[in-house]
């Protein structure tokens, strides 16, 4: 199936050209004799003769000439300006792909030290729950050894108590007298 030329455009994207240019001309006026072109933006020296809506000028070139005062202007042509706005655009996109890239190398450090915290902690935790248990059990030993030295004192205090009544209580030998022959 053939597609007319307007159906085919229809879907494509299109542009207006910017390469606009004027005509220098040997004097101030349409009626003179044209020297030469100058693109839209390009760099002028403005002289100081002007006649009615003309002004004479020295293009890049070198060459002398009238154009009209009202083509004139005193900022950079859009088409200069453009390109340094992209440029400064390309870089500005330069640099926020180098700080993102910062950026996310530092995340990951961040997340490396945060998990190397979390890991401190919880061994400074366990660390701490030994050191208490430790501490806990030293002394459940100290009590036990005090226990069994008081056990120990005890057991021998009754038994010298034991032996002091039982000694009291034993008959004592007697002496025996001179007088008996046995």
């Amino acid at each position: 199936m053939l597609l007319s030329p307007s159906l085919l455009a229809e879907g494509q994207t299109r542009y207006i050209s910017d390469d606009i240019y004027i005509f220098i001309h040997g004097g101030p006026g349409n009626q003179y004799r044209i020297l030469g072109s100058i693109e839209a933006g390009e760099k002028i020296t403005l002289l100081p003769e002007t006649d009615g809506d003309y002004a004479k000028i020295v293009d890049p070139k070198g060459r002398e000439g009238w154009v009209r005062t009202d083509k004139l202007q005193t900022q950079v042509s859009m088409r200069y300006r453009m390109a340094d706005m992209e440029k400064q655009l390309a870089d500005a996109q330069s640099k926020l792909q180098t700080i993102s890239s910062q950026n996310s190398d530092v995340s990951t450090q961040l997340d490396n030290l945060q998990s190397k915290l979390n890991k401190t902690q919880a061994d400074l935790t366990k660390a701490t729950t030994e050191r208490d248990n430790a501490i806990a059990k030293l002394e459940n030993m100290q009590d036990n050894a005090r226990f069994h030295m008081w056990q120990q004192g005890g057991l021998i205090a009754a038994g010298g108590l034991i032996l002091g009544v039982i000694l009291v209580y034993l008959p004592r030998p007697q002496r025996r007298r001179r007088n008996r022959w046995m």
